[in-house]
């Protein structure tokens, strides 16, 4: 098993992306820490990684946007696994609004979440982790090309990219490596709750809708030993969703 004894944070690990992620890290051996802020949906993730079998498994609930959640997360990890290898920042947030209908405060919200909370786990893992550890961000294919009325969105998700790439060079000397991934379209709420496509102004056919699976089995691969010379990488992960655009 590619991660036994290898300590593992999901956040936004509740449902969709989150959860798959931590369910394919389970099946090969890892410690999971589950990381999200609603705490049903936290719940109802660790009883679902139970019955599966998963054993090494602890939840923290925390709002990424704040660093003393973070700090207390990742310290919570290492105390009860005695490690951190891997980090997936996950967690995510989407509003849909017209550029002229958005406020400071929407802005700062997306912001908070999508990009200052990769930021703060960064911080952190960079304290705390050792050599060979990996951090993966969940970025966006709307980092590249976009639609209407996610301008803020679409701004955190290009600058998680950026921050992936400063991330990557300083992690060079440390040991870690830091990557990025764009999903496409994935079947999640995420997708069927966004009103561009129930309007029709985003159109999406089936054969360009992936599963939750798909990124986690990208983001085990970024983390394990097989990719231990990829560093800085922006994968789309989409099924050609981008070529098409």
């Amino acid at each position: 098993m590619r991660f036994k004894n290898k300590t593992v944070i999901v956040t936004g690990g509740g449902g969709g992306i989150g959860l798959a992620t931590a369910q394919r890290f389970a099946s090969e051996g890892a410690n999971i820490v589950l990381a999200d802020i609603n705490p049903d949906l936290l719940h109802k993730a660790e009883n679902e990684l139970k019955t599966a079998g998963t054993k090494s498994i602890c939840i923290s609930q925390c709002d990424v946007s704040n660093e003393q959640q973070v700090e207390a997360t990742v310290n919570g990890a290492i105390e009860h696994f005695g490690t951190l290898d891997v980090v997936v920042n996950n967690a995510g947030l989407m509003i849909f609004k017209k550029i002229e209908e958005q406020t400071a405060q929407d802005w700062e919200r997306i912001l908070n979440v999508d990009l200052m909370g990769a930021f703060f786990f960064t911080k952190y893992a960079f304290l705390k982790m050792k050599t060979g550890g990996a951090i993966i961000n969940i970025s966006s294919i709307h980092a590249i090309e976009t639609t209407p009325m996610v301008a803020c969105y679409a701004a955190a998700k290009a600058a998680l990219l950026s921050l992936t790439r400063s991330a990557a060079i300083e992690g060079k000397a440390k040991g870690i490596r830091v990557n990025a991934i764009l999903p496409g379209a994935i079947d999640t709420p995420m997708l069927w709750d966004n009103p561009n496509i129930k309007a029709g102004l985003e159109q999406v056919s089936k054969d360009t809708v992936g599963k939750p699976e798909d990124i986690a089995a990208v983001v085990a691969f970024l983390a394990s030993a097989d990719a231990a010379f990829v560093q800085g990488a922006m994968i789309e992960v989409d099924g050609g969703r981008l070529n098409r655009l």
